[in-house]
């Protein structure tokens, strides 16, 4: 079968999802409860729910400066909600909020200000700190064995500070995450809210956690991007936060067109995920990175993912999609040279730490891992600028001192 499924994973019968899958459970046919709530959201009366999101829309729209707030990527799916929502209520007032992570690509600028001027929308831009963010991504990765924790919680977070600061309590995001992973249902309406927030999306870590791991290195208020407004106050604005998803269907490759035929949106090739596929994770020049740490973890990536979507939509077959995962899996991104060089770590440092993470029963090789290519726009991502191997070597020691004080047989987990 091939590399990627030489690990005695057990995988979905349906879908091609490993057991390794955050939330995932096999039933006893074999289909995993992903596929499952796909049969949910086929019986959705979906007429129902746009009414109901027709009534959301009226009842706060035209009460406040803003209409709505959409916290924005430009990526596929933040660029549909904006879209979709200005073209179904002609003469919405949005207020667009992008937190900038700090690796944006450059077709993602182009693409953002490509809509920004066709849509004519007022757009609140947020950078954080490098120094900051380079201290958050070594300490996630030491802890998580994924580095993005200020790109979590700064996402989720920020434009909910933003929403409270200029009065918007209408708060609209894209897909559920129902339609990736386990953690809520179809069966009602997504809130996306402080129980999200730390179910999954901070990664168990909050903000003042970070502070704690962090002191002397960062004060309390570099986290303050990061951390999610008090419920009280959220409360006291009469607050809504919900996934438009929860009340259209979500065709991802429908939805893609669309956005290409009306706002000239473009894809761009992402490394290790097949070209077809231009469309998936383009905001980041680190999304290789990121995949390739979850091949180390659980033994797959995103050709795996969108293998799956597209077998439960039958768009392929799974010869196809056993192919696609073969040809693509198990590849080294170039960007982790750019990764290394931004957290002060050695390679051999990295796979250490990220083999710490690996989830059961899956078994990371290093020795068959393959080189993968650059993307056309690589020279452009910006180096230089990386954390000391000095300062690096002191957060990592201070944490290895904290990891063998535990006392825990599981380590910090992944």
């Amino acid at each position: 079968m091939g590399l990627p499924f030489s690990s005695g994973l057990k995988r979905c019968v349906r879908c091609l999802l490993p057991e390794t899958h955050e939330t995932l459970v096999l039933d006893a046919e074999g289909v995993c409860n992903v596929c499952r709530a796909q049969e949910v959201k086929a019986e959705i009366n979906w007429t129902e729910r746009l009414k109901q999101l027709d009534a959301l829309v009226a009842e706060y729209r035209g009460r406040y400066r803003y209409d709505c707030l959409v916290p924005f990527s430009g990526g596929k799916d933040s660029t549909w909600t904006l879209y979709y929502l200005m073209k179904r209520y002609p003469g919405l007032k949005p207020l667009v909020v992008r937190f900038n992570h700090g690796f944006l690509r450059p077709k993602l600028r182009a693409n953002c200000d490509r809509v920004f001027r066709k849509l004519g929308v007022d757009v609140h831009d947020f950078t954080p700190s490098w120094k900051v963010v380079q201290r958050l991504m070594l300490q996630a990765f030491l802890e998580k064995g994924d580095f993005c924790w200020h790109c979590h919680t700064g996402i989720f977070a920020y434009p909910m500070q933003v929403a409270l600061k200029e009065q918007v309590p209408l708060i609209f995001w894209g897909e559920p995450s129902a339609e990736y992973t386990a953690y809520y249902s179809y069966d009602q309406p997504e809130q996306v809210d402080e129980e999200r927030f730390n179910r999954y999306v901070n990664l168990g870590i909050s903000a003042e956690d970070m502070l704690i791991r962090l002191d002397g290195f960062l004060e309390e208020r570099d986290l303050e991007p990061f951390r999610y407004p008090a419920l009280k106050d959220l409360r006291g604005l009469g607050y809504r936060s919900v996934c438009l998803g929860s009340y259209i269907p979500w065709d991802v490759k429908m939805q893609v067109e669309k956005i290409r035929s009306e706002l000239g949106w473009q894809g761009d090739v992402v490394e290790n995920v097949p070209e077809d596929f231009n469309y998936e994770k383009i905001e980041c020049w680190m999304q290789g990175v990121r995949d390739f740490i979850k091949y180390i973890k659980r033994g797959y990536t995103r050709p795996t993912h969108l293998a799956a979507i597209d077998l439960r939509n039958q768009r392929i077959s799974q010869e196809e999609a056993q192919a696609m995962i073969r040809d693509f899996e198990g590849r080294r991104p170039p960007s982790l040279d750019l990764f290394l060089e931004y957290v002060g770590l050695a390679e051999e440092e990295f796979y250490a730490i990220a083999t710490g993470h690996q989830v059961s029963p899956w078994q990371f090789d290093p020795s068959a891992i393959r080189q993968g290519e650059a993307t056309p726009d690589f020279n452009q991502w910006l180096g230089g600028d990386g954390l000391d191997p000095a300062d690096s070597e002191d957060q990592v020691g201070r944490w290895a001192e904290t990891c063998a004080s535990c006392g825990s047989s599981g380590g910090c987990g992944a």
